[in-house]
């Protein structure tokens, strides 16, 4: 196979899509009206609820959804081979993730910004409301626990993406401040913001940070607790957008070096299409394909955080209703091609990056040593950052070296988002359960709060094993994905579409995806035997994923009637 041709087919694949399933979903389901208010200007408050330019909302949106997840799941998930994950990421695109992702948002939009959870608990029960959000609390201390570890990872192994990062965080303040406090045009401000953004590149390249993994641990749980109670448009708008112009910079000179990489007869997978059904992935274990793969490709697919970013920090700065197809929609086949691009740079040019660093993978080994030798030799993103950097060399010329720093800062910039994004939302879900319990002021404070969530969060990435880490991550988040889409089928089946047939273009996804799922974390369980506390909090979940679904069904089973007060 040819990276030029899987390039050129996974852009004719999203774009075809997009117009036509995309647009359905929006006319059929959605029924998107520009003319109706959304929760950004019903109840602006200019720290939440602030209505976004839809390229500014798209670079948050894209930013947080992604983080490390779409590079490093498929990375590792090479293991089987480049065609079983570059399936499961195609298929889970277009048939799960961007339907779920989409309809999370959409249906936040129409509750003034509510949380999926709420959805949930009014769809369902009271019961449903608080089970949805102590499962959501722990699946995002595995979020900070994984890519606090992805991050320090990178700042360790590329310590001019380190210096690059900060001086990015930096860049986004000051724009921030030039956009909003003292409303500069915008074209002059972003061109401001891009000269910056590139300076911080080139000191980055100059003059690299050196710390330790848990000195970057320590930073980083600091840095998060204080920009996710900063107002959105300090920090957070602004340096999502700067990340949008590094997305898709990175995505149209990747996605080009790849397709003249094969032209010139240098793009011809090296990488084995198929290794063997049980791969040694998922903690060094023989993993079967099915159902372990959602425990590796976390967001390249699909992903259940995406519905708590959608409904908890996109949803509140949604200036219009037709803006949530190319944000939520497009957002997800965005990272699908991201994803893509990952596939391809490892299939052309991972064995020469093994070879070059004297790792002893070749092609006969790949399915038994390829995920143990990257996690061991920290290679997670590393390996794509070289096989990207190569495709860049061999297409244009762009020095290995300084390819590979890009491709880091990029990762770096997107996982950042994430984990900051992700102790906001785990800030808001904690507030909740505390309002919910009537648990004392003190517990109620958003500093605390964020305190309490990073502070779990980091310390299981601090001695934690990656390869037990990321799995409960991945799992618990796809697990997530299908409590939210089976939310959304309710929503659309007994609130906006109760007597069409498009219901089961979300249901039969949802359940599928909870039966894979649900089989993966029980074999994660009873084959790998994590530690304590990764045992606790995937137990915890898999109990409180039983209880959901037997919510949800005893809700499909009531008539549509009952939902008639849901109808906005």
């Amino acid at each position: 196979m040819d990276s030029a041709v899987i390039i050129l087919i996974a852009g004719a694949i999203y774009v075809a899509l997009y117009f036509s399933y995309g647009k359905a979903l929006q006319n059929r389901l959605v029924k998107a009206d520009p003319n109706r208010p959304t929760p950004a200007h019903k109840l602006y408050d200019g720290v939440d609820y602030v209505p976004a330019n839809p390229v500014v909302l798209y670079g948050h949106h894209f930013a947080s959804i992604a983080g490390a997840g779409p590079i490093v799941g498929p990375a590792v998930a090479m293991a089987w081979g480049w065609l079983p994950g570059l399936l499961w990421v195609w298929f889970g695109n277009v048939f799960i993730g961007a339907v779920h992702d989409y309809l999370a948002l959409m249906s936040s939009v129409r509750y003034d910004g509510k949380s999926v959870q709420w959805i949930a608990g009014k769809l369902m029960s009271k019961r449903t409301s608080m089970a949805f959000e102590l499962y959501v609390w722990f699946s995002l201390v595995l979020v900070i626990a994984a890519f606090g570890a992805v991050i320090s990872g990178i700042f360790v192994g590329t310590p001019g993406a380190a210096t690059a990062s900060w001086l990015f965080m930096l860049v986004a303040v000051i724009l921030g401040l030039l956009l909003y406090k003292w409303q500069i045009d915008f074209k002059l401000g972003t061109i401001i913001g891009i000269l910056l953004l590139i300076g911080a590149i080139y000191l980055g390249f100059k003059y690299p940070i050196v710390a330790s993994k848990h000195t970057w641990l320590i930073a980083l749980g600091i840095y998060v607790i204080i920009a996710s109670s900063l107002p959105v448009w300090i920090l957070l708008q602004p340096r999502d957008y700067l990340n949008a112009y590094i997305l898709w910079f990175g995505l149209i000179l990747g996605g080009l070096a790849f397709i003249v990489v094969g032209v010139k007869g240098l793009g011809t997978f090296t990488a084995p299409a198929f290794t063997t059904w049980s791969a040694n992935v998922v903690g060094g274990k023989p993993s079967p394909f099915w159902p372990t793969i959602p425990l590796v490709i976390a967001c390249g697919a699909l992903s259940g955080f995406h519905s708590i970013v959608g409904s908890g920090t996109t949803s509140k700065q949604l200036d219009n209703e037709l803006h949530g197809l190319m944000v939520g929609y497009g957002g997800m086949f965005t990272e699908g091609f991201l994803s893509t691009l990952v596939i391809s740079s490892i299939a052309v040019y991972g064995l020469q990056v093994f070879k070059d660093l004297k790792i002893p993978v070749d092609y006969n080994n790949w399915g038994s040593q390829y995920a143990i030798q990257v996690v061991s030799h920290g290679l997670k993103v590393k390996i794509f950052a070289l096989g990207y950097a190569h495709g860049l060399n061999d297409a244009f010329g762009i020095s290995v070296h300084a390819g590979a720093l890009f491709a880091s800062l990029w990762v770096a910039a997107f996982a950042l988002t994430t984990l900051d994004t992700a102790t906001r939302l785990g800030r808001f879900a904690w507030q909740e359960i505390m309002e919910m319990v009537h648990g004392p002021d003190i517990l109620k404070n958003k500093w605390i709060a964020s305190i309490i969530l990073v502070a779990f969060g980091i310390y299981m990435a601090w001695g934690g094993s990656w390869l037990i880490i990321w799995p409960a991550f991945s799992g618990m988040n796809q697990m997530l994905a299908s409590i939210a889409l089976m939310t959304s089928s309710l929503w659309v089946a007994k609130v906006q579409s109760p007597h069409g047939n498009w219901k089961w273009a979300v249901v039969i996804p949802a359940l599928f995806l909870w039966i894979t799922v649900t089989a993966a974390l029980v074999w994660f369980l009873v084959v790998v035997k994590p530690g304590f506390w990764v045992s606790l909090i995937t137990i915890v979940g898999l109990l409180l994923n039983v209880m959901l679904v037997i919510d949800w069904y005893a809700a499909w089973r009531k008539p549509a009637e009952e939902y008639a007060a849901m109808a906005t």
